[in-house]
């Protein structure tokens, strides 16, 4: 007989398999009752919350200590994105000169699965001695910080999913949930838009989803434009020194009244294309774009997805007159796709 090589710890007994499907959908399931039951358990208290809150003029601290710690950094994280200004201490290093980071207009968010933490001992003197706002969010009602704490939301109790009870693991659900809640109900109060987050997510993927074509686009006096009595010999020397392949025709009012590209350059070749005029050659009613519209909307007009044939540049037009131009290139060079 040959042996077979496993890898470390690797069980191909059926049963281990089946055992550990039951243990994940035992530890969902039970976080996901946990949440239920926190979401049935908000009271006003989370109002007052978000209210003190949203009327701070410094900046949110969020800090707390152990796994608690690492949802209080991920809180801050959102905070941040969502348009509210936040960051997190560390408990110990409040300790030792941090405490400096929270200024009187500030407020404190501080997560304590017991709330009987002894590291957060010198924050909650500091926002009692300066009062500092402290909202706090913790599974025991009758702690040390709940009693400090201007507002107080309490967990439900809810067993962790651990089998000893030991590990946070639902205790942090709740919490990481909890956070969430507090930072959208924050977002909807300011009124915060795509547009808000854009400018806080410039990088990666979502700044480039969320990438507006004035971002981008080319703006006067780089439009190629002419009027509809331009001679096509000025028109195609204005659409050969601008380089988008295209001229815009303005009418009256300079509203956007056609367009002259490759193509119809090529459809009159044969019919004495430099004595005719812009407005015999172009195309009227071109496809355009809003300012405001997503790049990727832009992108997606010019590869044709309402079924017309792609184009390599658009107008950007405002009250039906061009202020801008957006080339399928900057598109790519901004990493649309």
């Amino acid at each position: 007989m040959t042996a077979t090589n496993r890898l470390p710890g690797h069980d191909s007994a059926p049963s281990a398999t089946k055992r550990d499907l039951e243990a994940g959908r035992r530890v969902i399931g039970q976080e996901a009752e946990a949440l239920d039951s926190l979401a049935r358990s908000l009271d006003g208290s989370f109002g007052q919350a978000v209210g003190v809150l949203a009327a701070v003029t410094g900046r949110i601290t969020v800090t707390g200590m152990g796994k608690s710690g690492h949802i209080a950094r991920k809180l801050a994280s959102t905070l941040a994105s969502t348009g509210t200004p936040a960051q997190f201490v560390h408990p110990g290093e409040a300790s030792h000169g941090d405490l400096g980071m929270i200024a009187p207009g500030d407020a404190v968010v501080a997560l304590s699965n017991s709330g009987g933490t002894t590291e957060l001992s010198d924050i909650i003197a500091y926002c009692r001695r300066f009062a500092i706002p402290l909202i706090a969010i913790t599974r025991r009602r009758d702690s040390i910080l709940t009693e400090a704490a201007n507002v107080a939301l309490v967990l439900p109790d809810a067993p962790e999913a651990c089998p000893m009870g030991l590990a946070p693991t639902t205790s942090t659900t709740m919490m990481l949930a909890l956070g969430d809640a507090i930072a959208i109900a924050l977002l909807e109060r300011k009124g915060f838009t795509s547009q808000d987050f854009q400018v806080l997510h410039p990088g990666g993927a979502l700044g480039r989803t969320l990438l507006r074509v004035a971002d981008i686009m080319h703006r006067t006096p780089e439009l190629p434009l002419c009027g509809p009595e331009t001679v096509m010999a000025e028109a195609i020397l204005i659409m050969t020194e601008r380089r988008f392949g295209c001229v815009g025709v303005t009418g009256i009012g300079g509203v956007l009244a056609g367009i002259i590209t490759d193509g119809d350059l090529r459809r009159h070749m044969a019919t004495g294309l430099l004595d005719m005029t812009a407005g015999e050659v172009m195309t009227a009613k071109p496809r355009t774009v809003r300012p405001q519209a997503f790049a990727a909307e832009a992108l997606g007009i010019m590869n044709g997805v309402r079924n017309e044939r792609p184009v390599t540049s658009l107008f950007v037009v405002e009250d039906e007159r061009p202020i801008g131009i957006l080339h399928i290139h900057d598109c790519l060079r901004a990493g649309v796709a």
